[in-house]
Protein backbone atom coordinates (compact mmCIF):
# COMPACT_ATOMS: atom_id res chain seq x y z
CA UNK A 1 0.00 0.00 0.00
CA UNK A 2 1.42 3.38 -1.03
CA UNK A 3 0.66 6.02 1.58
CA UNK A 4 0.53 9.74 0.84
CA UNK A 5 0.11 12.87 2.94
CA UNK A 6 -2.21 15.20 1.07
CA UNK A 7 -5.00 17.76 1.30
CA UNK A 8 -8.68 16.87 1.67
CA UNK A 9 -10.96 19.71 0.53
CA UNK A 10 -13.73 20.91 2.77
CA UNK A 11 -15.65 24.18 3.08
CA UNK A 12 -18.20 25.92 0.90
CA UNK A 13 -18.16 26.89 -2.75
CA UNK A 14 -15.47 29.56 -3.31
CA UNK A 15 -14.43 29.22 0.36
CA UNK A 16 -12.03 26.26 0.46
CA UNK A 17 -10.66 24.83 3.68
CA UNK A 18 -8.37 21.83 3.74
CA UNK A 19 -7.53 19.07 6.17
CA UNK A 20 -4.09 17.49 5.89
CA UNK A 21 -4.58 13.71 5.94
CA UNK A 22 -2.56 10.54 5.63
CA UNK A 23 -4.31 8.31 3.09
CA UNK A 24 -3.81 5.38 0.77
CA UNK A 25 -2.72 6.94 -2.52
CA UNK A 26 -5.45 4.99 -4.37
CA UNK A 27 -8.34 6.44 -2.32
CA UNK A 28 -10.25 9.45 -3.71
CA UNK A 29 -9.32 13.01 -2.69
CA UNK A 30 -12.18 13.35 -0.19
CA UNK A 31 -12.42 9.63 0.56
CA UNK A 32 -11.29 7.40 3.39
CA UNK A 33 -8.07 8.35 5.20
CA UNK A 34 -5.84 6.82 7.87
CA UNK A 35 -5.15 9.85 10.08
CA UNK A 36 -5.86 13.57 10.28
CA UNK A 37 -2.56 15.40 10.83
CA UNK A 38 -3.43 19.07 10.34
CA UNK A 39 -5.43 21.83 8.68
CA UNK A 40 -4.78 24.52 6.06
CA UNK A 41 -6.87 27.64 5.35
CA UNK A 42 -5.54 29.34 2.18
CA UNK A 43 -7.76 32.41 2.63
CA UNK A 44 -6.39 33.29 6.07
CA UNK A 45 -3.44 35.73 5.93
CA UNK A 46 -0.13 34.96 7.61
CA UNK A 47 0.42 31.60 9.30
CA UNK A 48 -2.59 29.69 7.99
CA UNK A 49 -1.87 26.05 8.82
CA UNK A 50 -1.67 23.81 11.87
CA UNK A 51 0.28 20.58 11.56
CA UNK A 52 1.11 17.76 13.97
CA UNK A 53 4.78 17.56 13.00
CA UNK A 54 5.48 14.58 15.26
CA UNK A 55 2.82 12.49 13.49
CA UNK A 56 3.93 13.70 10.06
CA UNK A 57 7.52 12.67 10.89
CA UNK A 58 6.17 9.29 12.04
CA UNK A 59 4.47 8.71 8.67
CA UNK A 60 7.42 10.05 6.64
CA UNK A 61 9.70 7.58 8.46
CA UNK A 62 7.38 4.80 7.29
CA UNK A 63 7.59 5.83 3.64
CA UNK A 64 4.62 8.19 3.21
CA UNK A 65 5.02 10.63 0.31
CA UNK A 66 3.79 14.22 0.89
CA UNK A 67 2.14 16.11 -1.96
CA UNK A 68 3.94 19.23 -3.23
CA UNK A 69 1.62 21.56 -1.30
CA UNK A 70 1.93 19.57 1.93
CA UNK A 71 5.73 19.49 1.55
CA UNK A 72 5.64 23.29 1.30
CA UNK A 73 3.40 23.58 4.39
CA UNK A 74 5.72 21.32 6.40
CA UNK A 75 8.71 23.45 5.42
CA UNK A 76 6.91 26.69 6.41
CA UNK A 77 5.70 25.23 9.72
CA UNK A 78 9.18 24.01 10.68
CA UNK A 79 10.60 27.45 9.86
CA UNK A 80 7.89 29.43 11.75
CA UNK A 81 8.77 28.40 15.37
CA UNK A 82 12.40 29.49 14.80
CA UNK A 83 11.16 32.89 13.67
CA UNK A 84 8.79 33.19 16.67
CA UNK A 85 11.56 32.25 19.14
CA UNK A 86 13.99 34.86 17.79
CA UNK A 87 14.26 37.91 20.08
CA UNK A 88 12.94 41.17 18.66
CA UNK A 89 14.39 44.55 19.28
Amino acid sequence: MAVSIRLRREGALNRPYYKVVVADSRSPRDGKFLELVGTYDPQKPGHNSTLKLDRIDHWLARGAQPSDTVRSLIKKTKKAPAKAAAPTG
